[in-house]
């Protein structure tokens, strides 16, 4: 089925940040009939993208991006957010009044709130929009976005959205959708490693990995880990999610601080903060998300390679 044509036919739409994410949502954009100015710091990456996607034009640098009335950022995390957007010459000092700024990154909340701040002196309104699924979602314009915004700006950008998420969900005021991606992945982080501390124990009493999981897919155990991430990516010893470990590292840091803010207890999420922060600096800095699985075989001096003998330390 062809994506809708997106309409916006009056609108300049700029995009910053042509990642493992940022690609494929400007591809979704493109495809669904929408005219943009890509940019990335990595004059190849911009290359490759215009080679793939000939309709959309490119630019060297974020102030040639100032006619346009929307802007979408999906950058890693919020120190780049800041100088892309605050530092001298950046998007706030040349976009016009009554454009808008949209973060589909994962930010720090309170750094979302105090662009907000910033950009309404200048007439420009923020909406932040991350994103879950993951890379395979993003290709199949199938993600889950969490919009927080000016219900006004939200709707200019909705078809925006709608190009490349399958869910939109209007969570509250500006940073909200940051605050709720952080939490979500939290959660996702907690069951990614809850369910392969059961599978390494069952491993370890004579359990194939494959059949438990099975057994946990099948019973109330499950969760999303179980249902895609470790048949696909863990069994399979692909380890190619698409995310890596160190951004979620980040995600789970900007949820325990908004945690700590807030004086809520989360003692589930700082053990996992601490676990995962372990893996991190374990494993290679370009690890997957799923490569946390490796420190944990490693704890456990056993493996859920069903290629492998059980035990690590029989190696």
């Amino acid at each position: 089925m062809d994506a809708p044509k997106i309409p916006l036919p009056h609108s300049k739409v700029g995009f910053v940040g042509l990642g493992a994410m940022g690609s494929p949502i400007a591809r979704n954009f493109v495809s669904a009939g929408q005219p943009i100015v890509v940019h990335d710091a990595d004059r190849e990456v911009r290359r490759r993208f215009i080679d793939d996607n000939p309709t959309a034009t490119s630019t060297a640098t974020t102030a040639e991006l100032a006619d346009c009335d929307i802007v979408v950022l999906v950058l890693p995390n919020s120190d780049i957010v800041d100088q892309v957007v605050l530092a001298d010459g950046g998007l706030l000092s040349c976009l016009k009044p009554g454009s808008i700024l949209v973060d589909m990154g994962s930010s720090v909340p309170a750094r979302t709130q105090a662009i907000e701040k910033a950009a309404a002196v200048r007439g420009i309104d923020v909406v932040d929009a991350p994103v879950s699924g993951g890379v395979v979602r993003a290709r199949n314009a199938d993600l889950a976005v969490m919009v927080g915004g000016d219900q006004s700006a939200i709707d200019t950008v909705l078809p925006l959205l709608e190009s490349t998420g399958r869910q939109i969900i209007r969570v509250g005021p500006v940073g909200s959708g940051h605050a709720a991606k952080a939490l979500n992945n939290l959660l996702a982080a907690n069951g990614l490693v809850a369910a392969g501390e059961a599978l390494l124990v069952g491993r370890k009493f004579g359990i194939d990995p494959a059949t438990l999981l099975s057994v946990i897919n099948a019973g109330s155990g499950r969760n999303q880990a179980t249902e895609t991430k470790y048949e696909n990516f863990v069994l399979s010893r692909n380890f190619a999610s698409g995310f890596s470990a160190r951004l979620m590292r980040k995600d789970i840091g900007i949820a325990l601080d908004l945690a700590r803010q807030l004086d809520a207890s989360t003692v589930l999420g700082d053990a996992l903060g601490r676990v995962w922060g372990e893996a991190v600096e374990d494993l290679d800095p370009a690890a997957d998300q799923t490569e946390v699985v490796r420190y944990l075989e490693k704890l456990s001096a056993v493996t859920l390679d069903e290629n492998a003998l059980p035990s690590l330390s029989e190696r």
